[in-house]
């Protein structure tokens, strides 16, 4: 409980530090939610701090699609904080130029925390599938999961096949709205799953998918949500509603959560533990 109180505290603190600086460039001209305005694709990598240690965290919260802007302040202070905690190395950056072999080479894990649109030039998807494959840990939160098909006005994830196909394992295709329903842990005996209650009452913005991962070798679903517990509508995928799993993708390996829309979902000590824990399992050799 340490662990999470102090988590909570930092991420408070974080939050407001982050809330004092100046939008986003990639903002969205004064709107709390919505589609970024005038994105871009970076060509220039950031500079990362000379005394980062390697094998660590790379957040990675680049939005050229939809953003929810109190949202991503929040996640990024969450993650930033839970790396604090657990004394992991960690950066956190926009820049999708940071998707080059030689600063990946730096990290462990990266988190893709609620990236949207397309991201990356073809060099840096490449670069980036390539580090995956050899033995890199994608860790992806919500909106991360992918836009749906046929969007309008932006790119979208979904046009990048082998990030929805292979690494995610998974299309999204439409969300609830934010209501609360009941998930249930499959494998409790996981250690991304450590600490939390094998029926979980929640609310979030309910994700919904082509089809169930489960079908696909080599998954292993952690968590769904029980849709007799709310009214998914239009939203639904019937008895079996993958909201959590993972896999391996070559030498590395993949999780993938749908949880975390709104920002104050980051305050709760469950979330808080099941992103420290998928952390902590990707961080492992």
């Amino acid at each position: 409980m340490r662990m999470v109180r102090t988590v909570l505290l930092l991420t408070l603190l974080a939050g407001f530090v982050h809330a004092q600086k100046p939008a986003p460039r990639n903002d969205l001209g004064g709107a709390q939610a919505g589609f970024v305005k005038n994105p871009v694709l970076d060509q220039t990598p950031p500079e990362l701090p000379a005394d980062l240690k390697p094998g660590g965290v790379l957040i990675f919260a680049k939005t050229v699609g939809y953003r929810d802007e109190p949202a991503m302040q929040a996640s990024n202070a969450a993650l930033s904080a839970i790396c604090n905690e657990r004394g992991w190395p960690y950066f956190l950056t926009e820049n999708g130029a940071v998707m080059n072999a030689t600063q990946l080479a730096k990290f462990k894990v990266v988190v893709w925390n609620n990236a949207s649109g397309d991201p990356l030039t073809p060099e840096q998807r490449e670069a980036f599938k390539t580090w995956m494959e050899n033995g890199g840990t994608y860790i992806g939160i919500h909106g991360a999961g992918g836009d749906p098909v046929g969007n309008h006005g932006h790119s979208s994830l979904a046009d990048w096949k082998w990030y929805v196909e292979t690494l995610v394992g998974a299309q999204f295709i439409v969300h609830s709205d934010i209501v609360p329903a009941v998930i249930h842990l499959e494998d409790t005996r996981n250690p991304i799953l450590k600490g939390l209650p094998a029926v979980w009452s929640r609310s979030e913005e309910w994700y919904a998918f082509d089809a169930s991962p489960r079908d696909k070798p080599g998954f292993h679903i952690l968590a769904t949500v029980d849709e007799t517990t709310y009214a998914p509508g239009k939203a639904t995928m019937g008895k079996d509603h993958p909201l959590i799993w993972w896999h391996t993708v070559g030498k590395g390996r993949a999780f993938y959560s749908a949880l975390g829309h709104a920002g104050w979902m980051y305050t709760e000590p469950l979330v808080l533990r099941l992103l420290s824990n998928a952390i902590a399992w990707g961080l492992k050799p």
